[in-house]
């Protein structure tokens, strides 16, 4: 049975937040990976297009959303689902941290807007 410790998490860093990454095909996971994402205050996220489905769960802070253009902010317990190939940016324009969890398909990979292409270690 593979448990993976709060203390085992591997952290990575893009565009100012921080991804600590606990369920991939690095620690025993054939099939879903999950992270938690922390967004410092006054974080504006870079915007991209999702390759699969991610699911986000707000822990703790009030981050903003946008999904194609649509913009919601979030609260503790709030859980949004982001489709396959929208477009996506999680800003933080509070005064404290937001926490967040996400889930998805291994495999994830996302195009910037500037083109650029990026398939984060935290999701394969």
């Amino acid at each position: 049975m593979p448990v993976i410790r709060s203390t085992e998490g591997t952290e990575h860093r893009m565009h100012g937040a921080v991804f600590t990454a606990y369920a991939n095909s690095g620690t025993g996971s054939g099939e879903l990976c999950a992270w938690s994402t922390r967004l410092p205050p006054g974080q504006s996220g870079a915007g991209h297009r999702i390759s699969r489905e991610e699911i986000f769960l707000v822990l703790e802070g009030n981050p903003r959303v946008s999904i194609d253009g649509q913009e919601s902010t979030l609260a503790p317990g709030d859980v949004v689902v982001a489709p396959a190939h929208s477009v996506l940016r999680l800003d933080n324009l509070d005064a404290a941290d937001a926490l967040i969890w996400a889930a998805t398909s291994m495999g994830l990979s996302a195009e910037l807007t500037d083109g650029s292409k990026v398939s984060p270690p935290w999701a394969n």
